[in-house]
């Protein structure tokens, strides 16, 4: 009796790890397929209308439960993990406005929590596109595309607030010192290395919960946490190269004058949408490997 084959999981990380020059050359020439770049741009452009009034919504909700300094200074610290070099410019504009905060109305509420929205619904529609397999034999219901942005934020407003809890009991923590061995030893470096870890740990924390609910259909968690870990480890190669590009060679402050910040930002934002797709692109991969059928050359999406 001839045994019978391996669950389609084991067969798929088998045929990763027998050749994963193979499988990283696929999910490149998939991500080519479906046109990538132009998605990553287009994210890009949305998510750089929507993180301003996204951050004043965040900051104005949880300011009456945490001082303002310390959200802006928690927002100064980890908007660098998300545009190196302009986090400051960014909440130095954020703390402007919010001086302001009391002659905002509803309207401009209202507005501002649409162009919040925007970034997700783009990032929703793009999904589609990697995970057009998925489309093929079932759509999400409109109505969930259209509160799914909303609840996102909900839950991004939510670990800002626990990250700033957490954060600011690391600082304290650096702020103290241990007798050991009849020396005084300082926990500011120990202090240091756990921000650092935190940050590391939202990150991936925040792209796996992408991976998990923007495709449409249910996703394996290990699945969209392998995802998350290829994009979060890219994306701290590719920020440290953007910081020192930025610091030592880039003269786009000559060529852009005032207008320097947004360009910046904006590079920086389709550098981490492409890199977020890739993953995207990389477990939409590993899930059709294997399957019949998909031995071929990549096929991309095509409308009509």
């Amino acid at each position: 009796m001839p045994p019978s084959p391996a669950p389609l999981p084991i067969r798929q990380v088998t045929l990763v790890l027998k050749n994963p020059v193979a499988f990283a050359w696929r999910v490149l020439r998939a991500f080519r397929a479906n046109q990538g770049l132009l998605l990553a741009g287009a994210v890009a452009y949305y998510a750089l209308l929507s993180i301003v009034p996204l951050l004043i919504l965040a900051v104005i909700a949880l300011s009456h439960l945490i001082e303002q300094s310390e959200l802006l200074e928690t927002l100064t610290r980890y908007l660098a993990w998300i545009v190196p070099g302009q986090s400051e410019a960014i909440v130095g504009e954020l703390a402007s406005f919010l001086t302001h905060r009391d002659l905002m109305g509803w309207v401009l509420l209202v507005t501002m929590l649409f162009f919040s929205s925007l970034a997700f619904t783009v990032l929703e529609n793009a999904m589609s596109v990697i995970f057009h397999h998925r489309v093929a034999i079932r759509r999400r219901h409109f109505l969930v595309s259209a509160v799914l942005p909303y609840c996102y934020i909900l839950s991004l407003g939510v670990g800002l607030l626990l990250v700033t809890l957490v954060a600011g009991a690391f600082q304290v923590l650096g702020s103290e010192s241990l007798w050991f061995l009849g020396r005084e030893w300082s926990l500011g470096g120990v202090s240091g290395v756990l921000l650092y870890l935190l940050g590391f740990a939202g990150e991936v924390a925040v792209l796996t919960s992408i991976y998990l609910v923007m495709p449409v259909g249910r996703l394996r968690l290990s699945h969209a946490l392998a995802g998350g870990l290829t994009a979060a480890v890219l994306w701290e190669i590719t920020r440290h190269a953007l910081l020192w590009y930025f610091s030592t060679l880039s003269q786009v402050n000559l060529v852009y004058g005032s207008l320097t910040t947004a360009i910046v930002v904006l590079l920086t934002l389709e550098f981490g949408a492409g890199l977020l797709l890739l993953g995207a692109q990389v477990i939409s991969e590993f899930e059709r490997l294997g399957e019949a059928g998909s031995g071929g050359p990549p096929v991309g999406w095509r409308t009509g």
